[in-house]
């Protein structure tokens, strides 16, 4: 396998040019326009200091040469260690700076990343592994955070080398230009390093999202894990993700480094140099000593960045390869568009599908020119073998997926004219696999509505069995649920979701049926809350049990996005058609009457 299989970008990936990148970053810069003058400052301060120190000491050792006193040594050490410590107390100032306008820039970056995926519909996630999503929210913003200190770190040497050019020019204006012209090849290296640089950057930001995907995925999953006894597949393809996001990584540190021993060595070929031909200079008596040592010593320091500004390009592009991570997840178009952002009022709950035409991808028809229309209050099942297309219906509800053709209608409005969160605001949705937050039963309760008092939740909750469902519970609605409610048992999940919906009073409710097998009392309590909901909502069912079919106003039944039978249960029964099947392979075994039969061809057989 090669180092970069399997690190393709993701479909909503884009190319920016740097230049693109540049002017996105600076707008996350403006917030701290003033921490970042106040850095130029120190910075400015901390090169002048960093100059000044070779200055004094070789103008101290000129001086040293037949002094009679220890007095001009006092001297140079009192203004070498001033000198010092101003650089010092201005560096550590600069660096309390850098740190909170870092904090501040990948707070808001980060806060802009989350916000885009959590705006992105469902058909994003279906896409792309939550886990990769989670890599570009936490690594990369840090990544490019780092942006700062490296502008910074490099801002100061450059300024630090101007200040020693004019020193060394001083000196010796030939040396000095000879010097000078290794700086075109250094530029020359960098730009060709560029791409390069960017390539193994992205693979290797890449190749960690794998591995923080897969973390994700196996903690998340950890107990199916166990109970099929999968602890070493988990293992491996974590090792496996693991081994691939080290190779990349080793293949981005050799050539993020390969440039540099290179521009070293050159470094040290041209100081051997100098220290040979300046050496025969001051021994001649061309220069003093203290000339030569500042000569020596300026031109090390002003090396010194002009070598790292490959370094510093490299860096770059490492923040940079962050940033475009980030900016495509917050620039992927949305799949969910509105045309309009009204507000959605008071909702009666009218639903209308008027020849609405939908698939997951192209050419994957799920619902084909479906028509579908629900009164005010009515309660909807929705019944037919899996991949009929009835989750497909609640969903568009929803609005969590696109329509391609055709259009939705609420009251009378068309469904992507409304203020999307307003519009969620009157929607109650309980999935078939109930989830639930870490926390307490009561913030559980409170998720879509968290100024309904506690009073008001105890009392819907004896509205349901008494409210015997609380006292199995070990401290009430204070108990703890646990990581995605694993804590409760599948009943009381389900009664913790259906409370959730009862607080928020929402004009249309949909619900997809759990199918997990509950006891007879756990379930009577479930059609109790059920009940209480379905009484003042517009109610969708994608119904798995019996009782929840047969409490509907209407059944319909799809087959292939359409709709093949609609009416109620006697009725559909009679008919003897497509319902009348499903209610035989999936219903039956469920009603009373199966079950009293059973007992007496029991009681026959004994």
């Amino acid at each position: 396998m090669g180092f970069f299989e399997g690190l393709d970008a993701e479909k909503y990936d884009r190319q920016y040019s740097d230049r693109q990148l540049a002017r996105r970053a600076l707008t996350y810069f403006k917030p701290v326009a003033g921490k970042l003058a106040l850095l130029v400052l120190f910075t400015l301060i901390v090169a002048g200091c960093g100059a000044l120190l070779p200055i004094i000491v070789s103008r101290g050792i000129d001086q040293l040469e037949g002094a009679a006193s220890a007095a001009p040594a006092l001297l140079i050490a009192g203004s070498v260690l001033l000198v010092g410590v101003a650089g010092w107390f201005a560096n550590w100032i600069a660096r309390r700076l850098a740190t909170r306008a870092i904090a501040t820039v990948v707070y808001q970056l980060a806060v802009d990343a989350f916000g885009a995926a959590t705006s992105h519909d469902l058909s994003f996630y279906d896409q792309f592994a939550s886990g990769k999503v989670a890599s570009r929210i936490t690594s990369d913003t840090q990544d490019f955070g780092q942006l700062i200190v490296l502008i910074n770190d490099t801002a100061a040497q450059l300024v630090e080398s101007l200040i020693l050019a004019v020193v060394l020019f001083t000196i010796d204006p030939i040396l000095t230009l000879y010097l000078l012209a290794i700086i075109p090849l250094v530029v020359v290296l960098t730009v060709l390093y560029r791409k390069l640089a960017r390539k193994v950057t992205r693979s290797g930001m890449r190749a960690m999202a794998n591995v923080n995907s897969t973390i994700k995925e196996t903690v998340s999953g950890i107990s199916v894990a166990k109970n099929f006894r999968q602890e070493g597949h988990i293992y491996n393809e974590f090792s496996q993700a693991n081994r691939t996001a080290y190779h990349v990584n080793v293949r981005r540190g050799l050539v993020l480094t390969i440039v540099f021993p290179t521009l070293n060595a050159m470094g040290g070929l041209i100081t051997a140099a100098l220290v040979y031909f300046g050496g025969l200079s001051a021994a001649a008596g061309a220069v003093t000593v203290g000339a030569w040592y500042l000569f020596l010593m300026s031109f090390d320091r002003f090396l010194f960045p002009v070598l790292n500004l490959a370094s510093f390009f490299t860096q770059v592009q490492n923040g940079l390869s962050a940033a475009e991570r980030v900016f495509a997840l917050i620039d992927a178009e949305p799949a969910v568009t509105q045309v309009d952002a009204q507000p959605a009022g008071e909702l009666r709950g009218e639903v209308e599908f008027d020849h609405v035409t939908f698939e997951y991808k192209s050419g994957e028809t799920v619902l084909d020119d479906f028509s579908l229309r629900m009164r005010p209050g009515e309660t909807l099942a929705l019944v037919g073998h899996t991949g009929a297309g009835k989750s497909s219906i609640a969903k568009l509800v929803a609005r969590f997926y696109e329509f391609q053709s055709g259009s939705i209608r609420i009251d009378g409005r068309d469904i992507r004219t409304f203020d999307l969160t307003d519009y969620r605001r009157h929607l109650g949705i309980v999935s078939q696999s109930p989830f639930l937050f870490s926390g307490s039963v009561l913030e559980n309760i409170r998720y879509a509505k968290g100024d309904v008092s506690r009073e008001e939740i105890e009392a819907i909750a004896r509205q349901i069995g008494g409210g015997e469902w609380l006292e199995t519970l070990p401290d009430g609605l204070d108990s703890e649920v646990g990581e995605r409610g694993a804590r409760l048992s599948m009943g009381q999940r389900q009664l913790v979701s259906l409370m959730r919906v009862l607080v928020q009073k929402p004009a249309v409710f949909i619900l997809d049926e759990a199918t997990a097998s509950i006891d007879p009392f756990t379930e009577w309590q479930i059609q109790q809350a059920l009940n209480l909901i379905l009484k003042r909502t517009t109610s969708i069912l994608i119904a798995h049990r019996l009782s929840t079919v047969k409490s509907a106003d209407r059944i319909i039944v799809i087959e292939k996005g359409r709709i093949i039978e609609q009416g109620n249960h006697d009725g559909l029964l009679a008919q003897g058609g497509h319902y009348a099947t499903l209610y035989n392979t999936y219903f039956r075994h469920q009603s009373l009457e199966y079950v009293e039969q059973a007992r007496e061809r029991l009681a026959v057989s004994d």
